[in-house]
């Protein structure tokens, strides 16, 4: 097995636990699930907008799994640079998190608003090591 599809089975693997906590325990604090942050218990004073915050959740995970499907056909049916390319597309998607999402949860983590605290930059650093191994491994 090529590093590119050992690169590409791993994030898979990692995004289905996110995936499966979304889905089936969206309030666990493990694998990116939402119960990091303190509105999803807020939210269930008002079930109008819990509704709405798990319709969300829920359409993430739909996505994501779309999106996973589509990288396992990568790996089994792609070719070499067709799977590298996808690492290069994976790098450049994933960069989007340090323009809409890192901003926002970084300003929820410093109001007191993520459990636990620093989780911001946690998951700042990885989601930077995930597009540093998309790169190294598209470019091995």
């Amino acid at each position: 097995m090529t590093i590119i599809k050992t690169v590409i089975l791993v994030f898979i693997s990692l995004e289905l636990a996110h995936v499966s906590m979304l889905y089936f325990a969206p309030e666990s604090k493990i694998a990116n699930a939402v119960g990091v942050f303190t509105a999803w218990e807020k939210s269930k004073e008002y079930p109008e907008i819990h509704d709405f915050v798990k319709y969300l959740v829920n359409w993430i995970a739909g996505a994501k799994l779309i999106f996973l499907l589509l990288l396992a056909m990568i790996v089994i049916y792609a070719d070499a640079e067709i799977q590298r390319m996808s690492l290069i597309a994976l790098a450049i998607a994933t960069l989007s998190f340090f323009w809409r999402l890192f901003p926002l949860i970084k300003k929820m983590d410093e109001r007191g608003e993520i459990n636990p605290k620093n989780y911001s930059t946690v998951l700042g650093v990885m989601i930077f090591i995930f597009i540093a191994v998309f790169l190294g491994a598209a470019f091995i």
